[in-house]
């Protein structure tokens, strides 16, 4: 390991890396800048020295790019939330868009890639559902609440995050100082957020008991901030209201387009951005191009976000997810909108499918929303299925990639791709593809 090096270094950026972060070389060595953009001049600090790369931030931009903004957000420098508020937005789109374009080329040989307009929306205000860290720093004496810092285990010392909800972004301000006033402010490491259409709930993770005075003041805050509040002093079965008298409202979206209401608890996977998920969930139906007469399979289908839209337009729809618990809401969300021809099972999908009674029926389409880890084993088997079309909805394009080249192996061409812009801001990327069963 070489000496760290303190005093401030010059380079000039060369490019950006698929995390946003600029490229320089020093001494023909690879160095990694927070801060840095294509053709800028700086001076920066290393952060991190390695073998093979080194790591630092920009901290006097000499020369800057007609592509920089100045950052909204007054922690922007030190949070690790985002990691693009210096770029305008548009070339944050190309970027990601960029790092599909190379995915794809390197692990799917895929090269004539078209893309379709990006699905865009708000870029400030967006996400509806977060987890916060929570830390009292002895050194500090204070107890911080937001995200990690940029490449950090610490927490980010904020008061405000230009991301989140306005009802949460805020006040981050009082959360903190609501935290620092209970008996146990040095025993809660986290505060889950999630926000419904009128009703934003907190969870605070609590590794003591709370005594009756801060459960008062939780209450208290509860009130006067119009937040409805839950404790969690083990797994997800020990959440309940910090007040048990308090009224519990109902956490749900509307997807108006199809006439339906999606209900959904705290811990429940929703998508961060309901403006982009509206889009999204009429950009995939009508990729599916569905019809009356369709049968259609929803795989990793969560609470219902697509399996209930999709149902008003065809015969038939089955719903398969890895989450009783998600089965088990899908269901009542169902129940709720008088959907009729759903079913829903619980399956572990990414292992191989047997003994499974939809497993053994044919589709017309077939619709994929997997997590970070992509549907490898799923995609393995998929053809048997039948279905002429597949959409493929994904948070990660390296496995989406992966598995866009197993799907051709199987005889499927991708048609298209379109970038949703679900992470403003951030390194994140979603996108769509549809595939169809070559002749």
């Amino acid at each position: 390991m070489p000496p760290k090096i303190i005093a401030p270094q010059h380079a000039v950026i060369e490019s950006l890396s698929h995390e946003g972060r600029g490229i320089t070389h020093i001494n023909n060595k690879t160095t990694f800048l927070e801060n840095g953009l294509p053709g800028e001049e700086v001076n920066f600090i290393y952060t991190k020295r390695h073998s093979k790369f080194d790591a630092g931030a920009a901290i006097e931009i000499i020369k800057p790019s007609p592509e920089r903004v100045t950052p909204l957000c007054q922690h922007y420098n030190i949070c690790g939330g985002c990691v693009l508020q210096h770029l305008k937005h548009e070339k944050q789109i190309a970027l990601k868009t960029k790092v599909v374009q190379e995915q794809l080329k390197h692990i799917a040989n895929e090269e004539s890639i078209n893309f379709l307009s990006p699905i865009i929306g708000p870029i400030w205000g967006y996400r509806h559902k977060a987890r916060l860290s929570v830390k009292y720093v002895q050194k500090k004496s204070k107890v911080l609440v937001g995200f990690h810092e940029k490449n950090s285990s610490y927490v980010a010392e904020t008061s405000s995050c230009e991301i989140l909800h306005p009802s949460v972004g805020k006040k981050i301000d009082f959360l903190t100082e609501l935290v620092a006033g209970l008996s146990i402010y040095q025993h809660i490491p986290q505060i889950e957020i999630a926000c419904g259409n009128g009703v934003t709930a907190l969870i605070i993770r609590n590794l003591q008991t709370f005594s009756d005075h801060d459960i008062k003041l939780i209450s208290d805050f509860a009130t006067i901030h119009k937040f409805q509040i839950y404790s969690q002093s083990g797994g997800i079965d020990s959440i309940k209201p910090i007040n048990l008298d308090q009224e519990e409202k109902e956490l749900y979206y509307n997807l108006s387009n199809y006439n339906l209401k999606i209900a959904f608890t705290p811990t429940d996977f929703t998508q961060i951005n309901y403006t982009i998920n509206i889009q999204l969930v009429d950009h995939v139906l009508n990729l599916l191009e569905i019809t009356k007469a369709d049968k259609i399979l929803d795989l990793f289908c969560g609470i219902g976000n697509f399996t209930l839209p999709i149902a008003t337009k065809c015969a038939k729809v089955i719903g398969v997810e890895g989450s009783k618990t998600a089965v088990t809401r899908a269901q009542k969300n169902a129940e709720i909108n008088n959907i009729k021809n759903t079913a829903f099972y619980v399956a572990d999908l990414a292992k191989e499918l047997l003994g499974v009674n939809w497993d053994k029926e044919q589709y017309d389409k077939i619709l994929l929303d997997p997590p970070r880890t992509g549907a490898e084993e799923l995609c393995k088997q998929i053809k048997k299925f039948g279905a002429k079309k597949i959409v493929y909805v994904s948070c990660n394009p390296a496995t989406f990639a992966r598995d866009t080249k197993i799907l051709t192996e199987h005889g499927y061409k991708l048609q298209n791709i379109t970038l949703a812009d679900m992470y403003p801001h951030t390194s994140h990327i979603e996108v769509v593809g549809d595939f169809e069963l070559g002749k």
